[in-house]
């Protein structure tokens, strides 16, 4: 994971934010022009509009690069990430992949409109 984060980091065509509370790093999320590549967000932040705002400024930040259609995949067993993403308009796709690192859990695709 640290490797895949210094990629990211490093590679200019993938936009990384982080979100702060009194300068304490409280989520981050990152973009392409065509995938919502990652959104954390800690626990104790959770419930609190730090995900929407991160999501928010993601899509955002993709329009801006000219994206009309975003993709996104979550962890199938993440009932919680699953609804997060419905509420705000994401449907879910055919498509499944497993994830390349272990435990090789699955993923699902969601998609929305820009």
């Amino acid at each position: 994971m640290l490797a895949l984060w210094r990629d990211a980091l490093e590679d200019r065509a993938i936009d990384v934010d982080i979100a702060d509370a009194d300068d304490d790093p409280v989520g981050s999320v990152s973009v392409d022009d065509e995938w919502l590549r990652t959104l954390y967000v800690v626990p104790e932040r959770w419930s609190h509009g730090v995900g929407s705002m991160l999501l928010d400024h993601a899509l955002a930040r993709m329009r801006e690069r000219g994206a009309t259609r975003a993709k996104l995949w979550t962890l199938e067993e993440n009932a919680a990430g699953r609804r997060f993403y419905e509420r705000r308009g994401w449907t879910l796709t055919d498509e499944t992949r497993v994830v390349p690192f272990p435990p090789h859990p699955i993923d699902v695709q969601y998609v929305k409109e820009l």
